[in-house]
């Protein structure tokens, strides 16, 4: 069996595909006739991704990827649920994937409905929803308390400042969650990345780093 990557050098390849992503140079590796037959007795990715449902946020696509190359849990405002930690943990403990990405966008629309539901007079949601969105809410008051001066609120709040804090806040959640991922990051086996994908330029811009993820070519 071949020794598992090193979490910098997949996080590097992870860049390097969305480089040319952005460049509009893909590749497209791994999506042939071939590939599929290597993939039918089993999986070994590169990495899991953590994202956002949003349909602008297919992760093989922005990261210039192929079949079998990302473990993908997505849902609504990439929220922490115990499904999740359970997919991420099977990720890390089973497909032994040395990186986790979460990642985050800007004109995400669970981080502008956490934000009008803060709002004075704002509609109650429908429950499903409300719970989805409920964890980002911490997220809109820090912002709203950090922008207030001499009691005044700000009479807007950025969303792309709320989406930033939520993906701190996700991705520590994440490794308080998890006993067995905090566990592989102290270890130097796993790292995670939390980024926020910009819609119009296609760059995923790191946020938060934890763990061993020093430059590798």
């Amino acid at each position: 069996m071949s020794e598992h990557p090193s979490p910098s050098k997949v996080w590097q390849e992870m860049r390097r595909g969305n480089a040319r992503f952005v460049a509009g140079e893909p590749r497209h590796p791994r999506q042939d006739v071939e590939r599929r037959h290597d993939l039918a007795a089993g999986q070994r990715p590169r990495a899991a991704l953590f994202g956002c449902s949003d349909s602008r946020l297919a992760a093989e696509i922005i990261f210039d990827k192929g079949l079998g190359d990302l473990f993908v849990v997505r849902n609504a405002g990439q929220v922490i649920s115990d499904s999740v930690v359970g997919s991420l943990e099977y990720a890390v403990a089973v497909l032994e994937v040395p990186l986790i990405i979460v990642l985050g966008h800007d004109e995400c629309g669970a981080v502008g409905a956490a934000i009008e539901s803060t709002l004075p007079g704002a509609p109650p949601l429908p429950p499903h929803i409300w719970r989805q969105i409920a964890p980002i809410v911490p997220a809109v008051h820090r912002v709203v308390r950090e922008g207030t001066v001499d009691g005044v609120p700000p009479a807007r709040i950025d969303p792309e400042h709320v989406g930033r804090e939520h993906l701190r806040d996700t991705c520590g959640e994440l490794l308080h969650s998890s006993e067995l991922i905090s566990d592989a990051v102290a270890e130097g086996r796993l790292a995670i990345v939390g980024a926020n994908y910009r819609l119009a330029e296609g760059t995923a811009v790191p946020d938060v780093l934890v763990g061993e993820l020093g430059e590798e070519s």
